[in-house]
């Protein structure tokens, strides 16, 4: 159950509900989300408890929730929501328009990122991908540059006027990646770092959120829900592929969690068909399946030279991979009654 407060109610209303609520032997959770104060109960509500609550006269409404979810689920917000990203929130998922992220895996050199960044600006992407942190499977692999990665990722931003989103590892580090990016990105192998999510979550940033690995659909929407718990509601969802026993790919890129996703919740999803497939010639055909079973974006790894990359280069396409990409996408947006996002100005300036 999630109680909703009137817009008026002021702090002692809202304790004095939550402690009716502690009368009914319950257990409420205070959060403000959309600007909204409210209270969350969980578990099974008494019919009769729900109706006493709804006609006090600091609640503006009660909305009865099934299953887990609570903050995530349609119950809630039966309408999609839309998530703006950007100092002047140029960027917008879960709209009409079809969203684009694409960049390296890693940000390796300055050079490095003005070849990339200008390869998939001059075909239209509408905002920057690039890891400062890469938490890897062997220690022994590139870690990233951190902190001088996060400067050079910065510096895109500032050339091209396009947001950036970017991964952040530990809670010790939300503060200064949220002061460098537009969006957090919270990866496969930390979608379950409840501490990390709840700090991400009150940075104030758009929070990006890949599924786990090894997650089921519930799981990876009750880790969005911990987001949403302490006050973010600008959340988008991303799905990026799960371990199988099939070894032709890198990962299995679940399309039908797509579609389920947007069934169970009103967050914006995108997909990711870099990390998934593992292998550029799979990119395209599921960048273009996602588009058609309602995905909101996509984001994708491009590299000017992958041979050279330390990071992901196998599956890394290439500048022109990438706008031959770009073309492609557009008829089948179309064909779904969306259009490509596209910037609406920008100018590149050399670093």
């Amino acid at each position: 159950m999630i109680v909703v407060l009137s817009p008026h109610a002021t702090r002692e209303e809202m304790d004095s509900v939550a402690e009716i609520l502690r009368g009914y032997g319950l257990n409420p959770n205070s959060c403000v989300v959309m600007n909204s104060s409210m209270i969350i109960v969980e578990g099974t509500v008494a019919p009769a408890v729900v109706s006493a609550v709804d006609e006090l006269p600091s609640v503006e409404r009660v909305i009865v929730v099934q299953g887990a979810q609570r903050l995530t689920s349609r119950a809630f917000r039966a309408e999609n929501s839309r998530v703006e990203v950007g100092p002047a929130g140029e960027t917008v998922f879960g709209g009409p328009e079809f969203v684009v992220i694409a960049g390296p895996c890693a940000v390796e050199s300055r050079p490095q990122m003005n070849a990339a960044v200008d390869a998939v600006v001059a075909s239209g992407a509408v905002m920057l991908r690039g890891g400062a942190f890469k938490p890897r499977t062997s220690p022994y692999s590139f870690q990233g540059l951190g902190l001088a990665g996060l400067t050079l990722l910065a510096e895109q931003r500032k050339r091209t006027g396009l947001p950036v989103v970017t991964e952040v590892v530990t809670p010790k580090d939300v503060e200064f990646v949220a002061e460098e990016s537009d969006m957090l990105q919270i990866g496969t192998r930390n979608m379950q770092n409840f501490e990390l999510l709840r700090e991400a979550g009150a940075s104030g940033r758009p929070v990006l959120l890949k599924r786990g690995m090894s997650a089921t659909i519930e799981e990876w929407l009750l880790a969005a829900e911990y987001l949403m718990h302490v006050g973010n509601s600008r959340v988008v969802l991303c799905e990026r592929g799960i371990r199988s026993y099939d070894r032709s790919t890198r990962f299995t890129l679940d399309l039908s969690a797509v579609a389920e996703a947007k069934r169970l919740t009103h967050l914006p999803v995108i997909v990711d068909p870099s990390h998934s497939t593992g292998q550029p010639h799979l990119v395209a055909p599921m960048s273009l399946a996602a588009a058609a079973c309602g995905a909101d974006g996509l984001i994708v790894d491009v590299h000017a030279d992958a041979r050279t990359a330390l990071c992901d280069g196998a599956q890394a396409l290439s500048g022109e991979q990438f706008s031959s990409l770009m073309d492609q996408l557009t008829p089948v947006v179309e064909a779904v009654g969306r259009t490509l996002a596209q910037v609406r100005s920008h100018s590149l300036s050399s670093v």
